[in-house]
């Protein structure tokens, strides 16, 4: 139960609030720089969420995984509460920060060269497509990138007062980045892939656009913004 949540929690918060984040932190660029920025956004606003979204798994995740492995180490919820949220951010918002920005980039690649036409006149079951294949290869570059960190949670939390330096060198520095991957991004590639698909999903049952590629609108609006912005200068 804390498990499903926690992660439930974790999910709401994250892909809500990167929406909102991405937003926010588009308006305050702007338009013509926004564009430009568009990475940098797509990473500082998956950071953002991503902080928010641990608030809400941490005190699932701490009190289940020790539960499971200290016995005595809390009798409830509030015992265990925010305890390894540290370094819980460390594991999960690089993982997410890749998780969206490759997301959003491979998206757009699709768009602009696997697809032959604007991403608004394509069929709704092909823009799924397209979010599950994005969702997925973005979930074997973030399982890559943040599978150290994972490991070194995941050991920190099974060995009761162990340091960093515990676990480099228990696991080695090699162990940390190799141990478990090919499984893992079999798991998160799949995992990540279905829950893009899914999002989107949700987006297009409640009458709004799937996540990431550019519209034949916005391809026209870029354009004009660059043409009056040419004949200003």
């Amino acid at each position: 139960m804390a498990t499903l949540v926690g992660y439930s929690s974790q999910g709401a918060c994250k892909f809500g609030f990167y929406e909102y984040f991405k937003k926010c932190y588009s308006d305050i660029a702007g338009p013509e720089n926004a564009d430009r920025l568009k990475t940098v956004i797509y990473l500082a606003a998956s950071a953002s969420a991503e902080v928010i979204a641990d608030l809400a798994l941490c005190p699932m995740e701490a009190v289940k995984v020790r539960i499971q492995t200290q016995p005595g180490f809390a009798r409830c919820l509030t015992d265990g509460l925010y305890k390894g949220i540290v370094p819980l951010w460390g594991r999960q918002i690089p993982y997410t920060m890749m998780k969206f920005a490759c997301f959003e980039t491979i998206v757009e690649m699709v768009y602009k060269h696997a697809v032959p036409k604007p991403k608004d006149q394509c069929s709704k079951p092909l823009q799924l497509a397209v979010s599950f294949a994005g969702g997925y290869i973005a979930g074997v570059l973030c399982a890559a990138v943040s599978h150290p960190a994972d490991n070194l949670v995941s050991f920190l939390n099974n060995a009761k007062g162990a340091t960093v330096a515990d676990a480099i060198t228990t696991i080695g520095l090699w162990g940390l980045f190799t141990r478990g991957l090919p499984l893992r991004i079999i798991m998160v590639g799949t995992l990540t892939g279905a829950q893009w698909a899914t999002y989107d999903a949700f987006k297009v049952f409640v009458g709004l656009p799937t996540t990431g590629g550019v519209s034949s609108s916005c391809h026209a609006a870029t354009t004009l913004h660059r043409v009056d912005h040419e004949k200003q200068n």
